[in-house]
Formats: C-alpha cells, sequence, structure tokens
C-alpha cells in the first residue's frame, strides 16, 4: 500500500485535532471523570480506531488490515500495563485524582513522540540491514522472560534518573498548586510536583516504547500501520485509565499473557530473519527454508492469548471472593442458630 504525502498529512492532521480536541474539552478544566464519561469516551475513541482499520482493509487489502488490527491489539494490551506503572507513579507523588488527567494526557503526547522517532528509527534499520529482525526479536524475548518474574509490573519505580536529577538540582514545592506546574513558594517561582510526575512518565514512557516498536514491526513493516496502530492505541489511553482502573489490580495474569504474545512475536521475528538471512556466519549468508507465521495467525493467536488471560484473571480473582462471601454467611448462619433463646 503505498500511501500518499496527502493521505500521511490528513492522517496526523486528524490525531492532532484528537488530541487538542481531548485537552480543550476535557483536561484543560480540572475535574475527575465520572464512570460514565470515561466509558462513552473510551468506547468513542475504540470506534474510531476500528472504523480506521476497516477503511485500511478496504483500502489497502486483507493483509494490511489484519496487520492493523493485529498491531493495534497488541499495542492496546501493552498500553493497559502501562497503566499499571502510571497508577505507580500517581500513587507515590500522591497526585489528587482531579488533577492526574494532565499528567495523563502528557504521558500520552510524550509516549507518542518518543514512539515516532522510534519508528522512523526502526524503520531505516529494518530497510537497511535484515538482521536487525535478529535483535528486535531478542529484544522482545528477553521482554516476555523478565514480564514472567512476579510482580514485574507493579515492582517498577516511579523514582527513575530522571525524576532524582531533576529533585536534586531544580527547586521542588512539596505540595500541589491544582495542576499547574510551577507555583510561587516563598517569592521564588518553583516547580511542583506535577511537573516531577510529568518527567516519570514520560521517562518510563521511553522504556516502553524500546518494548513495543519492536512488536509492531513483527508484526507488519508498513511504516503507515505502524505509526497509525500505535497512535490510535495510545489516543483514549486517559479515559481507559479512569475506566479500568479498579480493574487493573482484577487482572492478576495480564503479565503472563502480553509475556506470551512478546514471545511469541519475538519468534516470528527469528523466523522471519532466518527467512531473510544475510548474516556471513549463519548457514553461509544464505536463506534457510523455515516456515514464517502468517498475519492471520499472529491476530488469532493474540486475540486468543488476551481473552483467556482476561477470563482467567476475573475468574481466579471472582472464585475466592465468592469463597470468603460464602463462609462469612456460613459463620453468620452458624451465630444465629447458636444463640440463647433460639431452638
Amino acid at each position: 500500500m503505498d500511501v500518499s504525502p496527502l493521505v500521511w498529512a490528513l492522517t496526523i492532521l486528524g490525531i492532532l485535532a484528537l488530541l487538542l480536541f481531548d485537552f480543550f474539552f476535557h483536561v484543560r478544566t480540572a475535574h475527575l471523570p465520572t464512570l460514565r464519561e470515561a466509558a462513552v469516551w473510551s468506547g468513542v475513541y475504540v470506534g474510531i480506531a476500528v472504523s480506521f482499520g476497516v477503511g485500511v482493509w478496504i483500502l489497502g487489502g486483507a493483509t494490511l488490515g489484519s496487520e492493523y488490527f493485529a498491531g493495534y491489539i497488541t499495542e492496546k494490551a501493552l498500553s493497559v500495563d502501562n497503566l499499571f506503572v502510571f497508577l505507580i507513579i500517581m500513587a507515590s507523588f500522591k497526585v489528587p485524582r482531579a488533577d492526574q488527567q494532565k499528567a495523563l494526557l502528557f504521558g500520552i503526547v510524550f509516549s507518542l513522540l518518543a514512539r515516532t522517532a522510534f519508528i522512523v528509527l526502526g524503520a531505516t534499520l529494518v530497510n537497511s540491514y535484515a538482521f536487525v529482525f535478529y535483535i528486535f526479536g531478542l529484544i522482545l524475548l528477553v521482554t516476555a522472560g523478565q514480564m514472567l518474574k512476579p510482580g514485574s509490573a507493579k515492582g517498577r519505580s516511579a523514582n527513575n534518573v530522571i525524576v532524582r536529577l531533576a529533585k536534586r538540582f531544580l527547586r521542588t514545592s512539596e505540595t500541589y498548586d491544582g495542576d499547574r506546574l510551577f507555583t510561587i513558594e516563598r517569592g521564588r517561582r518553583v516547580m511542583t510536583p506535577m511537573l516531577l510526575v510529568m518527567v516519570a512518565i514520560g521517562g518510563t514512557d521511553v522504556l516502553f516504547a524500546l518494548d513495543s516498536i519492536p512488536a509492531i514491526f513483527g508484526l507488519t513493516q508498513s511504516v503507515f500501520v505502524v505509526f497509525t496502530a500505535t497512535a490510535f492505541s495510545l489516543l483514549g489511553l486517559r479515559q481507559l485509565y479512569f475506566l479500568i482502573d479498579g480493574l487493573l489490580d482484577r487482572l492478576i495474569y495480564l503479565s503472563y499473557g502480553l509475556a506470551a504474545i512478546l514471545g511469541f512475536i519475538g519468534v516470528k521475528l527469528v523466523l522471519h530473519a532466518l527467512h531473510e538471512n544475510n548474516l556471513p556466519f549463519v548457514n553461509d549468508a544464505q536463506p534457510l527454508p523455515v516456515p514464517e507465521i502468517s498475519t492471520a495467525t499472529s491476530l488469532s493467536v493474540i486475540a486468543s492469548v488476551l481473552v483467556i488471560t482476561v477470563i482467567a484473571s476475573l475468574v481466579s480473582v471472582q472464585v475466592p471472593a465468592a469463597r470468603a462471601e460464602h463462609h462469612a454467611r456460613e459463620s453468620h448462619d452458624k451465630t444465629q442458630r447458636h444463640r440463647p433463646g433460639r431452638p
């Protein structure tokens, strides 16, 4: 699919328009979104992303459409993992709930910029050096192994190097002033903790980009699909944060599902690298006759793993809760039966 400069321009303008709309109509005035507001706008952004994917499918063909949806679903799932870290950052800095929206929108914008830079770099490397697929595959396999460690997401610290340097060399206030980034304290202009929150989110976004970009390049080499799938997966992330805030702790197997997906894509990248091999120390720089995983298979595997992960998480959390409620009722009934004066 050859994408004209006009289509690129219209797509970028559309994404910028959505970000500006989000800021001026939702974030500019600090407030705590209701569950209904978060649900409606999460649905709107998902609907926009799906509609765009249908357009890619119609204009670019089934293969490119499948690549877009596989990339979008993968990036959306990884963005939910981002939310775990966002929760840690918000809790670490004790950000008031009503003031969290601006920090989240900043994180989305910064993440989009960071990922765009990595996409340009990744596309250049992929087009110039076939061995990059080996490197991307290895990155994903290592990341998958790390995600299998207990508490991999929740154990990440919000106090990264950038935040520590900012605290040491810059004047910062101990208290918030709404969602302002700067305030006046003792006659001096100082940073508020909100700015440090944004620095912490920005620093973690760079680390997430190192995982997510190799993952989506393992599903498609179309720069347009990589960019749009990544961008639309980030749009609506703020609303999703408030929508599933209470559910995040219940997705106890999410890290295992994401590890399986990243490991699967890592294997796919290595197989593709072997299929396109030109390294002199591997089979004398000749391609190897290894099977390649189709886009349709990738989409099926990714969707199936996520569905199984979510269902297993919710069932595993609900069963102990149901047992606890049952035991509580039994204890209550026994107490009632053994009360003095009862038959």
